[in-house]
């Protein structure tokens, strides 16, 4: 696609590839047109097939198994959510030099969230109900969270954090941020139920249509944990009176609000390093949240 790579060991493809990808495996799409989509995503590159569909092609080894993943739980999951999930029609495997698994996928419309929401109080009522169906949905047979998967204590993480901290230096308020990790850490750990997490829910992974939430996509990072967890777009999508109805929504206390901020310090801190020289959108996000994070610590 052209891009600048983001990882050492970033697999590179291109409309011709995915062509012959498709002629060697599902013959019946290779004559569509296919173009490239726009995103600051760091896992997969997404191609349009013709008005209806989308490929997806894994750019590192670490995102092999989210097709696999979706495939078996996104079928059992959709039915009881309020907003559209992605739906797999196909499989793909390794060939013309490429090494990974692949997929096919039904065309989701929309644009990502990022200032395409027309009513945030709406959008925050929306998503909170998304997230509390998702927590109600039996957990039966969920696959286990890795180590340091979301949605488990915030301290497997600790040393990427100030690790990260430490690399940004002076690009950001290094000691603001440390303080704000560091009262995240102390919150109480959840002792709850676990639940079903999105685990990764930025902008880029919410789709609008027509100024309103309309899906949710991409759960690479789908498995149970601590619910804070799916607090990330409290500082990601939301601020002021918006991000409080979100909050209000789900009824937060006030541990598990520091462990969500946490989860969204952690995140922003980590891509921002990784990112900075490579995936602009992503420092703009990541940049976004952490501000965010930070005045809502000051306050």
């Amino acid at each position: 696609m052209g891009a600048i790579k983001m990882h050492a060991d970033e697999i590179e493809t291109d409309v011709a590839l995915v062509r012959r990808l498709l002629a060697g495996q599902f013959p019946q799409w290779a004559d569509l047109p296919i173009e490239p989509v726009a995103s600051y995503g760091t896992d997969h590159d997404i191609y349009r097939l013709g008005d209806h569909l989308s490929v997806r092609l894994p750019r590192i080894g670490w995102a092999t198994e989210q097709a696999a993943r979706e495939a078996e739980w996104l079928p059992r999951l959709a039915p009881h959510l309020p907003l559209a999930l992605p739906v797999q029609l196909a499989q793909g495997h390794p060939a013309e030099g490429y090494p990974f698994d692949w997929s096919v996928y039904e065309w989701l419309p929309g644009e990502n969230a990022n200032g395409t929401i027309d009513d945030m109080d709406r959008a925050a009522v929306d998503l909170a109900a998304f997230v509390r169906a998702l927590r109600r949905v039996d957990t039966t047979g969920a696959p286990p969270r890795p180590l340091r998967g979301r949605g488990g204590p915030l301290a497997e993480h600790d040393e990427g954090v100030r690790r990260s901290i430490e690399e940004l230096g002076n690009r950001i308020d290094g000691a603001a941020a440390l303080r704000s990790w560091e009262e995240s850490l102390d919150a109480p750990t959840w002792d709850g139920e676990e639940t079903w997490l999105h685990g990764d829910l930025l902008p880029g992974n919410i789709l609008v249509v027509d100024g309103r939430l309309s899906a949710v996509i991409d759960f690479g990072t789908l498995n149970v944990g601590d619910p804070a967890c799916d607090l990330l777009p409290a500082w990601n999508v939301f601020t002021g009176a918006s991000r409080t109805r979100y909050r209000s929504e789900l009824a937060v206390d006030d541990a598990s609000w520091l462990r969500g901020r946490g989860w969204a310090l952690f995140q922003a801190v980590v891509a921002l390093p990784y990112y900075w020289d490579t995936n602009p959108g992503m420092i703009r996000q990541a940049s976004h949240a952490l501000a965010e994070v930070l005045g809502d610590g000051s306050r």
